[in-house]
């Protein structure tokens, strides 16, 4: 079984910074798909930014130049660096691992963010 813990989440200014990270313990593989989600209240959730391998980086366009997702060498932690942040970034932060099939997807037990205006 795979377990997947956040942590880094908090109360912010706007316009501050956190920094996220997710560290994985149990069978993790460094080509498969890591990410971040989040879930505002009344919301669905939603992707933030995923990494595929170690390079490859997708991000939802309302984050886009202000957050930057990171994997380690071992693949086992990555880390979601928030910058510029805004009051409609405040969500539940959740991590996922997305392994060969949705069989194989799972998840953290989610990091409160909140952004003060």
């Amino acid at each position: 079984q795979l377990q997947l813990v956040e942590s880094g989440g908090g109360l912010v200014q706007a316009g501050g910074s956190l920094r996220l990270s997710c560290a994985a313990s149990g069978s993790t593989f460094s080509r498969y798909t890591m990410g971040w989600y989040r879930q505002a209240p009344g919301q669905e959730r939603d992707m933030v930014a995923l990494i595929m391998g170690r390079s490859k980086t997708t991000y939802a366009d309302s984050v886009k130049g202000r957050f930057t997702i990171s994997r380690d060498n071992a693949g086992n932690t990555i880390t979601l660096q928030m910058n510029s942040l805004k009051p409609e970034d405040t969500a539940v932060y959740y991590c996922a691992y997305h392994g060969p099939g949705v069989e194989y997807d799972f998840w953290g037990q989610g990091t409160q963010v909140t952004v003060s205006s």
